[in-house]
């Protein structure tokens, strides 16, 4: 599995450089998701340490993190954008792009099986049903180690409240805690709603620390209207955080 990952490593970074350009926006996005999947195998890493997976499973994670967003760079090159809706989807793109890799010949079926299922459902609102708790586990590990460096990546777009306020759907999955469909985005509030609702599809404690540790949802509230509206989401996420960071894996 070592040597293999190593192999895989290679041809990721070949991959990639097939992209650059000397289009400097494209460049600057290409570099961005390069940059964000070595975030993501090393999260998947450390994750996979937290939960004592055996070596050979640590390796798998972090095969999982390595092309969980492979398809981002095909996207970009030919839509101009990291929006599925107006493209395509990123996950089931780099699964499509890597089908006849034959890197992914030299594992198991059931390695396979995991690695596939958790990439394409890296970025589901959830994962999908099955009885395999196996894969159910690597998908939820590549999903905290992907949200954990998006927080890292989205903080330089936040910026103070614009006016605009929330639209319903959002305020009131705030205030429940619920996940809420992208598409009904309609506010930059809303954008930063999505963000904090994330934590609710957060899986594992070690996730939560990191992202108390580093700043991320005390950021993101400095930028939302203060309201009464938003105080009582925000007291319930805050609640629902400490208590989620307590839990021992």
């Amino acid at each position: 599995m070592e040597e293999l990952l190593q192999d895989m490593l290679i041809w990721v970074e070949t991959y990639i450089k097939t992209f650059y350009t000397e289009d400097e926006v494209v460049h600057k996005n290409i570099l961005l998701k390069e940059e964000h999947t070595k975030y993501v195998v090393e999260h998947s890493q450390s994750l996979a340490k937290v939960l004592n997976f055996n070596h050979h499973d640590e390796i798998l994670a972090m095969m999982i993190g390595l092309f969980h967003d492979i398809g981002r760079f095909k996207q970009y090159s030919i839509y101009k954008t990291f929006n599925d809706r107006r493209s395509e989807n990123h996950a089931l793109l780099g699964l499509k792009e890597i089908a006849s890799l034959d890197l992914l010949n030299r594992l198991s079926d059931e390695d396979r099986e995991v690695f596939t299922f958790a990439i394409a459902n890296h970025n589901a609102i959830e994962i999908a049903e099955t009885k395999n708790e196996r894969v159910i586990l690597f998908a939820k590990v590549i999903r905290d180690a992907d949200k954990l460096d998006i927080y890292r990546v989205l903080e330089p777009t936040l910026e103070p409240s614009d006016g605009t306020g929330y639209s319903d759907k959002f305020i009131q999955s705030f205030l429940n805690g619920q996940q809420c469909d992208y598409s009904d985005i309609k506010t930059q509030d809303d954008r930063k709603l999505v963000r904090l609702l994330w934590i609710y599809n957060i899986y594992f404690a070690w996730t939560i620390r990191e992202i108390i540790a580093l700043g991320h949802v005390e950021h993101i509230l400095s930028c939302l209207p203060k309201t009464e509206i938003t105080q009582q989401g925000i007291e319930k996420l805050e609640a629902y955080m400490l208590e989620k960071a307590k839990v021992s894996e």
